[in-house]
Order: structure tokens, then sequence, then C-alpha cells
């Protein structure tokens, strides 16, 4: 198994979700980037492959899913959890058509995002 660390994105236009997932995520052994702007976002990931994307949908300029078409066709095997507090059957159906790992509604709990990526971790050294 390959023991490197994980690197994660982090990308929601309110800052108090980067400030509350980074420290959580760091405590569990990953390397995480945070953005608020989904332009800068899009922007480091024509340089930089991540293992796992987490980002919110609606945000203003590129939306997440614009974002994660585009991780997905640069990195198809980069796995992406969606957080998102307009939440529908018609975004999860669109987001797991689109290859998302998992679909997480706002307010979320911090433990939920840990164990989404936990077993998007699973899943990625599983290969």
């Amino acid at each position: 198994m390959n023991m490197n660390r994980l690197r994660i994105m982090v990308l929601d236009d309110e800052a108090i979700v980067c400030k509350r997932l980074r420290p959580a995520l760091e405590k569990q052994g990953y390397q995480v980037d945070t953005f608020t702007l989904s332009a800068d976002a899009m922007e480091q990931i024509q340089h930089v492959e991540y293992d796992i994307i987490i980002t919110d949908l609606k945000m203003k300029g590129i939306d997440g899913m614009q974002l994660l078409t585009e991780a997905k066709r640069r990195s198809p095997k980069t796995e992406l959890i969606v957080i998102t507090g307009f939440a529908t059957m018609d975004t999860a159906k669109e987001s797991f058509h689109k290859g998302v790992f998992d679909f997480i509604a706002k307010p979320f709990k911090l433990s939920e995002i840990q164990e989404a990526v936990s077993r998007a971790e699973t899943k990625i050294r599983g290969r």
C-alpha cells in the first residue's frame, strides 16, 4: 500500500467551511488545499492532481459541476465528494452520473465528511 499522504482539495465559497474542514482533515493525515474561489480552484487543477476533491456546487462564477467535470476529465482517478445546501434528487443524480463518490447535504457534521473521505481513501488505496 502506498503510504504517501493523499492530497485533498476543498472548494467552498463559504470560508467557514474551509476553516472547519482543513484542520479536521489534516488531523487525519491528509494534505489539504482550500479554495473559496472556483476560478482559483479550476486554475489549480490544471497543475496539481488531487486524490480527492470536496466541493460545493452553487458558487459564483464556475459552479461545482463544471469543476467536477474538468477534474474527472484531467484525472479520472480523482474521487469527488459534493457538499451542498441545495441538495435535490436531480443534482444528486447528475453528480453520480458524473462519477461523484459521495453527496453530502449541508449543514453537515464534520464526522460525515471525515467518514466519506476515509471511504474514498480505502477505494483509492485498494486500486
